[in-house]
């Protein structure tokens, strides 16, 4: 592809990505109350896995799947499972923007796990990076410390749920193919989805308003994870990170016309700092490697 088109390509896949996120958060709250996460997590991951097979298999790529790293897949699938359950249990419970903002500070948790997961040093600007998300929090959650609040704590732990699912892909793409990753992702979340659905007894079947809505979470989070590694492929994170920010003033938009969602001032100005952070540490890096 000419180098001129690359960035043009990239933006379009991320419009892909910004879609899907988007679709995936509307959907799960279209079925809000009738399913619960375990649920909507068990019929996302079986859909999931068929689309693998069927894509992977046309492609000719189902031999790249590995079983020697079990250990692995499984340990990251435990937090990313758990991740994505604290997600969709904030979309129901605070506002859209406020559950992606919060979303925002995931690379934030990157920079200060990093040390201690994967050996990385701290630097002045990952400190810096750090701090300004960390007060982008504050004042995008601007908690009640006299009064917990559910879906702000459900939207803090699965950010930091989804840093640990990077660090812990990081560390498996040196030698997994992402073919082989998105298998066992879904067929071991859906082992894990479908046993704690049935844990209680009573399993909530898709109906004929819900499965519409189930297959929509489905195909996104494919699609997704899809447009923004085919993004990042074509351009520098540098590019790319910034067009991913557009999800938050759109999710706000769509929050406040479809659900009387206010927009919050507030939300915006954690959001920059947020999102600041996250362009300072990014761009910090791009120089380092050029």
């Amino acid at each position: 592809m000419n180098e001129t088109h690359r960035p043009i390509a990239a933006a379009l896949w991320m419009t892909g990505s910004i879609a899907s996120f988007t679709a995936m958060a509307i959907a799960a709250r279209q079925i809000q109350g009738e399913h619960d996460t375990f649920e909507i997590m068990t019929i996302r991951s079986l859909i999931g896995f068929f689309l693998v097979l069927c894509v992977a298999g046309a492609l000719g790529r189902l031999t790249e799947v590995k079983a020697n790293r079990l250990a692995g897949h499984l340990g990251r699938n435990v937090v990313h499972f758990a991740g994505q359950n604290l997600w969709l249990l904030a979309l129901t419970l605070i506002p859209l923007a406020q559950v992606f903002a919060i979303e925002f500070t995931s690379p934030i948790w990157v920079i200060v796990l990093s040390p201690f997961l994967l050996g990385e040093k701290i630097t002045q600007t990952k400190v810096l990076a750090a701090t300004m998300g960390f007060l982008g929090i504050l004042i995008v959650a601007r908690p009640d410390f006299g009064q917990i609040n559910a879906g702000i704590l459900a939207a803090f732990a699965c950010a930091i749920c989804f840093a640990l699912t990077g660090i812990a892909t990081k560390a498996l793409t040196r030698a997994e193919s992402i073919v082989s990753i998105l298998f066992w992702l879904t067929l071991m979340q859906f082992v894990m989805g479908a046993t704690l659905a049935a844990w209680d007894g009573n399993v909530r079947w898709p109906t004929a308003h819900s499965m519409p809505w189930l297959t929509l979470i489905g195909v996104c989070g494919l699609l997704a994870h899809l447009c923004l590694t085919s993004a990042l492929r074509l351009a520098p994170a540098s590019f790319v990170m910034p067009v991913d920010f557009a999800r938050l003033p759109l999710i706000a938009g769509i929050g406040a016309v479809f659900y009387n969602e206010p927009i919050d001032v507030f939300v915006f100005i954690g959001a920059v700092l947020i999102i600041s952070g996250n362009l300072i540490n990014v761009r910090a890096e791009a120089k380092k490697r050029a």
